[in-house]
């Protein structure tokens, strides 16, 4: 089933810098589910819609990336920016599988909402040629970034992954052909000792 998503909020309780002096990554999480409205927010910031842009920087408006959602027990989902709502894909706990293709990196699965960034590089490099990938490449960055900082404002921990097979990601989350997966971000709150961090 399908998700409407409660609207974003547009004011925080917490300073960018202080955001950005709090985010570390953390790979140990809480038990514990995170709110429609906090999955919103961090879902807004990653790829969301203000007036007739986005939320994140891209190269001629060319948008190469979708963003896609596990819910720990919960399932597959595909964010739709247009209504702002997650698109229900399948229900299976893909999250073992998950961690296998990730080279058995275990915490992805004790985090409640795993966020997995692809994108199609041929909208870029359609206008750009091969200098399009290095475009796409900036613009996963502006991505992440955003939803690590929105995690942290949220009383949220999160970790940057980008140590997975992709062939294996791909077919897990069913992704179209034209997709290639590039990042993955558990995140989730955090448990009481979170010794692995940088």
């Amino acid at each position: 089933m399908d998700i409407i998503l409660p609207k974003p909020n547009l004011k925080g309780n917490i300073s960018l810098e202080e955001c950005i002096y709090r985010r570390e990554s953390i790979r140990k999480y809480a038990d514990q589910e995170i709110d429609l409205e906090k999955i919103s927010q961090i879902l807004w910031v990653s790829q969301g819609k203000k007036d007739h842009k986005r939320t994140v920087p891209s190269a001629g408006a060319t948008y190469p990336l979708e963003i896609w959602v596990i819910l720990k027990n919960k399932g597959l989902y595909h964010y739709d920016l247009e209504t702002h709502s997650l698109e229900f894909i399948k229900r299976d706990n893909i999250l073992n599988d998950l961690v296998k293709a990730s080279w058995d990196q275990n915490f992805i699965k004790e985090a409640y909402l795993n966020i997995v960034i692809s994108a199609d590089y041929s909208r870029t490099t359609h206008r750009y040629g091969e200098r399009g990938y290095r475009y796409v490449y900036i613009e996963v960055g502006h991505c992440a970034q955003n939803i690590h900082l929105q995690a942290i404002a949220l009383g949220l921990v999160s970790v940057p992954i980008g140590a997975f097979n992709d062939h294996q990601v791909k077919e897990i989350l069913y992704l179209p052909k034209n997709q290639a997966p590039l990042y993955i971000i558990p995140i989730g709150y955090p448990s009481s000792s979170h010794p692995n961090k940088d």
